[in-house]
């Protein structure tokens, strides 16, 4: 059923890709451009996220010790 859906999704993205961009293409070549846009997306996607988990980790982290030092130097002289 993976293989299917890939397939349907693959037909879908491509069609729409093809006709955003101008390309005449024929079925094969255009469920092909969809199905490949679809991996490269997916592991651009996936990158994208990671990354700013991590960078929303930092930020999180920086303003925790801001408002840490903030905190001591209101209250704790």
């Amino acid at each position: 059923m993976g293989i299917v859906l890939l397939i349907v999704v693959g037909i879908a993205a491509g069609f729409l890709a093809t006709r955003f961009m101008g390309l005449d293409t024929d079925v094969p070549t255009t469920i092909a451009i969809g199905v490949a846009g679809a991996l490269v997306g997916g592991f651009a996607l996936r990158a994208v996220i990671m990354v700013s988990g991590w960078m929303a980790g930092f930020v999180g982290a920086v303003l925790g010790a801001m408002v840490l030092i903030w905190l001591w130097k209101t209250y704790g002289r």
